[in-house]
């Protein structure tokens, strides 16, 4: 074997420079869904594939041309999931979580799919998903939007809007479905090639094909909303007016479907149009059937997955600023003493001073050269300490960033110009 190693296509590094607006995202979407009250489960990464079969539906293009699939040495078929709602599930009727109990439910992680790569479409991609068990109402799915426009809010983000659908009940959508099949297929030679494929096996995702002269063939195609059952037209104008008296603004999209075969009723979809092709930065919808199919008692539910490098990358069309992470110190500490008096005073720091990233310069060198490592390191701070400084039990705080002088603080007095110079008195 000769050459450099790789990353495997499609399945990115997040460098450190990169990782500070994650940590951002991360940190606000947690922030806001435990203000909710959800609390996190976290699952395996390997599912067994009869469970993705089972849930995602055996002839959609994920189960079909995306998972990753693998035998192990017992024999047993397992799969790197590729979403995280039909794991989540599992857990939750493995371990009894449902019984006479609702619950609300997050988590987070890697998500895997055989997919050609482009710019927010990868192969390991990571969400931060959102189940809610045991609620029937419209009330719940109203609350789980108003959460993802908080969600926007908390990050800055402004050029995201909410489309929704109902897709009824599986037998208004059988019905549905036989009527668009027939349609189609008297326009079979105006489809393209997805098309054509996808109506013999999922015709209800020809509906958001992004083919021009797919999208006029559908123009005076069957619609959904012509199907729907009362009761869930009745769930989905409840939804509509509680959206309406949160001022959540919305379009009804009659073509929006899933790509998973477990929804019903409700759907939905918050899109931007500064991603490209690949618009859609958070989706989910009802999916009521799906507890009792894997094993279940009957549980209504309801849930949504947000794509992290979606949000991080219309964070950055959006120009917002990259958070700070740079360390508030660099500890310069040139010779023996001053370097072990250094580690332990920058520990009695992080002691008093949680919140305070501070670098202690390690691997000797000269003051020269330790200060040159402290100016690129991005800290607004040098705290210089030398054997004098030690015997006197002070140490000079240099700012790195500003034409200012070096003041002298006493040991005992550090922690708490720290605090004044960084607004945490």
């Amino acid at each position: 074997m000769s050459g450099t190693l790789q990353a495997v296509r499609g399945m990115n590094d997040i460098l450190p420079e990169h990782a500070a607006r994650w940590q951002f995202v991360e940190d606000g979407i947690r922030s806001v869904v435990e203000a909710y009250g959800f609390r996190e489960i976290r699952m395996p990464i390997v599912e067994k594939t009869e469970l993705f079969k089972r849930s995602i539906g055996e002839v959609t293009d994920i189960v079909e041309k995306e998972m990753y699939t693998f035998e192990d040495r017992n024999g047993d078929s397992l799969t790197l999931r590729p979403e995280g709602t039909a794991g989540c599930v599992r857990a939750c009727v493995e371990h009894g979580l449902l019984h006479n109990q609702a619950q609300r439910l997050w988590y987070t992680g890697p998500m895997f799919r055989h997919e050609r790569p482009q710019k927010g479409r990868y192969r390991q991609f990571y969400q931060i998903g959102v189940e809610v068990f045991g609620f029937d109402g419209p009330d719940i799915d109203a609350e789980l939007l108003m959460m993802t426009a908080r969600i926007w809010k908390a990050l800055g983000l402004q050029h995201v809007s909410l489309q929704l659908n109902s897709l009824g009940t599986s037998e208004a959508r059988a019905r549905y479905r036989d009527d668009l099949v027939g349609y189609l297929s008297a326009q079979f030679e105006r489809l393209d090639e997805d098309s054509k494929r996808r109506l013999a096996t999922n015709p209800l995702r020809i509906l958001d094909s992004k083919n021009a002269q797919v999208q006029a063939v559908l123009d005076a195609a069957p619609s959904l909303s012509d199907y729907i059952d009362d009761a869930s037209k009745q769930h989905f104008e409840a939804l509509c007016g509680l959206l309406d008296a949160a001022d959540i603004r919305y379009e009804v999209n009659p073509r929006l479907v899933r790509g998973l075969d477990y929804y019903g009723r409700t759907v939905f979809e918050w899109v931007s149009d500064r991603l490209g092709a690949q618009g859609t930065v958070c989706a989910g919808g009802r999916y009521d059937a799906l507890v009792e199919f894997l094993g279940g008692r009957p549980t209504p539910a309801v849930g949504f997955a947000m794509g992290l490098e979606r949000l991080v990358a219309l964070l950055e069309s959006e120009g917002a600023p990259v958070p700070d992470s740079a360390p508030h110190l660099y500890l310069v500490a040139p010779g023996t003493l001053a370097q072990q008096q250094g580690l332990l005073l920058a520990e009695r720091l992080r002691d008093l001073l949680p919140q305070l990233r501070v670098i202690t310069h390690c691997g000797g060198g000269s003051f020269k050269s330790q200060f040159r490592k402290a100016d690129r390191s991005g800290a607004r701070y040098a705290l210089v300490l030398g054997e004098e400084e030690v015997q006197k039990r002070e140490a000079g705080l240099k700012p790195l960033r500003e034409n200012s002088e070096q003041e002298m603080v006493h040991f005992d007095q550090l922690a708490a110009r720290l605090a004044s110079l960084f607004g945490w008195a």
